[in-house]
């Protein structure tokens, strides 16, 4: 068994914190490839998120995630304000919920977070924007939320062995 030093510690963290910086970084790219609909932020900001949650682990996929989503709005420039934080943290917990459900079913961890993504996070929106909004919303959403995963679930095979957690 490998002892863990003081110094093998410091270089896992930092290690770690590059692989997020990479990740978010290409959430921003991912920003600019938008899918047409009522909110300027639906793009492939995700795909490194969800890449994350497979590659690095959860928590960190999901700060991924949230981090992408703010960035994205910044990108779009806020369309839904300060709603953002809101939708920053349900994409944490997409990426919470993708993590544990991949660990047992890799097409049920695609439809379920495709879902929870693509429509509950609009229903939550509901009494913000009513429902003329999540009926423009979900079906763009949830198409861009399932893109998003299946590249990611596509793109993990062939990097899952390459990228050393």
């Amino acid at each position: 068994m490998k002892k863990i030093t003081s110094a093998t510690s410091k270089y896992l963290k930092t290690s770690l914190l590059v692989k997020i910086a990479m990740l978010v970084s290409l959430s921003v790219v991912g920003s600019y490839i938008k899918f047409p609909g009522p909110v300027g932020s639906i793009a492939l900001d995700s795909l490194p998120g969800y890449l994350g949650v497979i590659i690095i682990g959860g928590p960190a996929g999901a700060l991924v995630l949230a981090l992408g989503h703010l960035l994205s709005a910044l990108n779009s420039g806020f369309v839904l304000g300060a709603i953002h934080f809101l939708i920053a943290l349900i994409m944490g917990i997409c990426g919470l919920i993708f993590s544990n459900l991949i660990k047992k079913n890799i097409y049920l961890a695609v439809a379920v977070t495709t879902f929870v993504n693509g429509v509950v996070s609009a229903a939550v929106l509901i009494p913000f924007f009513g429902m003329p909004f999540f009926y423009g919303t979900v079906p763009v959403l949830t198409t861009a939320s399932f893109v998003n995963i299946l590249l990611a679930v596509i793109i993990a095979k062939y990097l899952k062995d390459k990228v050393a957690s």
